[in-house]
């Protein structure tokens, strides 16, 4: 992967320097990498990147090393950058301006400068977390990694698992930073430094997404900018002197990057999809009808049971602590595809949901707006008092419903069916293991979030949610270590910050208008992609491994097993695992089965990394 490491003591109290060759070698293990390091005797830092995607610089008492595409907005840095490499001018830069150098810096990136001189250390990574970096403390030195597997390589690494980071795990589905499966390491949350001085570290945002929704400009005007930025945003996100394709799942984002990069190039692009031989599941005939409509040299495959079977040990092998996200499965099968067809880079339409208002979760919430906006007084004084009386069957008993979670608070109601949250942590998990764990804090820290979005709107309320626990939390994650696992390097063309720029000043009625999805996005680009997937529903790789794992021996046996020997590590409650599998998966395969998937995957995970 394209990844960086190191350590820093600047007492020089004897750490090898060779450990660093070590570090190095977990970010290549999977897709060979090429590693570069430099080091002292109080420091090193190292690289593992394909195509030209790292830099590092060594001078006196000085340590840089950068991973990603970073570029400077400045042209003085920037010319600097193109006569000595991007560490030098970073190192240089920080010097000059110390952490202001990141209002400068463009792009994907993860960072690192260590000065012994001043006794001091600067991790960074970009503003949408896109590049990861990780860090912890160890007997007085900091140690660093784009994966908490590097920093695990550091001689007496403490590798202590965190009860709460598991708890949240099965919370999220994955660790949300910038908490991590270790307890004494940290990773940085999007738009964020750390500097570490005289052994104590700092946290600091240099960037938050600021959503300006009063500007007015002509509709003309605005598509013609979007349409500008898009083919610009694509032609960025290509890799140089490589071979660039693109996912295609037949959804708007992955079309309009496919037909994009025809734009780009004036050939027709490689494109890749995934089918499931499932009813509901299947949507390669969208995939299909947009590699027709660009004329696309289109590849796609269908995953198999027995494909979920061979990837789940992998997958839970390639993330450096637990992930519970199905759909990497079908991710790394439509990455190796492509690898298997010489690509070398893949580039993705995530990001577009969360900048334009994609996701069918906002047009649900939209409609119990509706409701939750009525005045207190008719809501608590005439409504609810009038439909508490009423038939709870039936049509009146939906309106119940509806009332019930309308009258939630947000965003309590956006994550109303979270299956820790109805299931109770005390029914799920030990109350040993519960001990050390605060349930609530979870749901505080997405109230937190959700209420510090820097927004008026509630769909913008609910992006800036989504860009942190949808998006760097758990997309870019799936898809960047699918495709290492792959051999496959990832970009993400709509993360480009011109375009995430755009989006935050795209006034909220474009976005979401009354029900409607990405509003702005489709009618801007409604004579560029094919009607039919501008008139779709949502979907994308999704694996049916609820109603598979019922039906398929192979997969039920992997399945039905990691969770008899996670019921020995007291950490989820026995009967709990009995009454999933025996009661819940059969009665809601589709819902229950995420569980399921969760449980399995943070056995596997333990297992490989043979954790008691």
């Amino acid at each position: 992967m394209s990844g960086l490491c190191g350590w820093f003591d600047p007492a020089a109290r004897g750490s090898a320097n060779a450990n660093i060759l070590t570090m190095a070698a977990t970010l290549a293990r999977f897709d060979q990498s090429p590693v570069r390091n430099k080091s002292a005797r109080w420091g090193a830092v190292a690289t593992a990147a394909r195509n030209a995607n790292a830099d590092l610089f060594q001078e006196g008492e000085r340590l840089a090393a950068v991973c990603g595409r970073g570029r400077f907005s400045d042209p003085r840095l920037a010319d600097v950058a193109r006569r000595h490499g991007l560490a030098y001018a970073l190192a240089e830069g920080y010097l000059q301006k110390g952490p202001e150098i990141l209002e400068l810096l463009a792009g994907t990136f993860a960072l690192a400068i260590l000065d012994r001189t001043a006794g001091r250390a600067f991790l960074a990574i970009d503003r949408l977390g896109s590049s990861s970096l990780c860090y912890s403390v160890e007997d007085g030195k900091l140690v660093f990694g784009s994966t908490l597997d590097a920093i695990g390589e550091f001689p007496g690494a403490s590798k202590e698992l965190s009860r709460q980071a598991i708890h949240d795990y099965v919370y999220f589905h994955m660790v949300p930073g910038p908490l991590t499966v270790y307890a004494n390491r940290r990773r940085l949350l999007p738009g964020t430094f750390v500097i570490w001085d005289g052994g104590k570290v700092k946290t600091t945002s240099y960037w938050e997404m600021r959503f300006i929704e009063n500007e007015r400009q002509s509709t003309q005007q605005l598509t013609e900018r979007f349409r500008r930025l898009l083919k610009t945003s694509v032609s960025d996100a290509m890799q140089e002197g490589a071979q660039n394709g693109a996912f295609l799942s037949g959804g708007t984002d992955s079309t309009t990057v496919a037909g994009m990069l025809r734009e780009v190039t004036g050939e027709a692009p490689r494109t890749y999809s995934i089918g499931f031989d499932a009813a509901g599941f299947d949507e390669m005939g969208y995939a299909r009808i947009a590699a027709r409509h660009f004329g696309t040299r289109h590849r796609e495959y269908y995953v198999t049971p027995d494909d979920v079977v061979g990837a789940i040990p992998r997958i839970a092998a390639v993330h450096d602590q637990p992930f519970g996200n199905s759909s990497a499965v079908p991710t790394y099968y439509c990455a190796k595809l492509a690898r298997d067809d010489g690509v070398d880079t893949l580039l993705g339409g995530d990001g577009g949901d969360e900048l334009f208002g994609g996701n069918e979760r906002y047009a649900k919430q939209y409609r119990y707006s509706l409701y939750s906006d009525l005045p207190a007084a008719l809501r608590k004084g005439i409504i609810e008092p009038f439909a508490s009386v009423l038939p709870a069957a039936g049509i009146t008993g939906k309106v119940q419903r509806y009332i019930a979670t309308a009258s939630m608070e947000m965003p309590a109601r956006y994550d109303n069916y979270n299956l820790v949250t109805r299931f109770g942590p005390e029914n799920i998990f030990t109350a040993e293991f519960l001990e050390d764990v605060d349930p609530a804090l979870p749901a505080a820290e997405v109230a937190d979030k959700y209420r510090g979005a820097h927004a008026q709107s509630l769909i913008n309320h609910m992006l800036a949610l989504d860009l942190k626990y949808t998006l760097a939390d758990n997309d870019l994650p799936k898809v960047i270590r699918s495709c290492e696992l792959a051999g496959v390097g990832a970009t993400f063309p709509l993360l480009n910050d011109d375009l995430v720029a755009f989006s935050a000043r795209l006034p909220p009625e474009l976005k979401l208008r009354g029900t409607k999805l990405r509003y702005f996005f489709k009618q801007a680009l409604r004579d560029f992609l094919p009607g039919e997937i501008i008139r779709k529903t949502k979907h994308g790789f999704g694996l049916p491994f609820g109603p598979w794992v019922q039906t398929h021996g192979p997969l039920r046996k992997r399945a039905l097993g990691s969770l008899a020997d996670l019921k020995k590590r007291g950490i989820v409650r026995g009967d709990f695992i009995d009454q999933l599998t025996t009661v819940h998966l059969n009665s809601h395969a589709g819902y229950y089965g995420t569980m399921v998937w969760t449980l399995m995957m943070l056995e596997q995970w333990l297992r490989h990394r043979a954790i008691a």
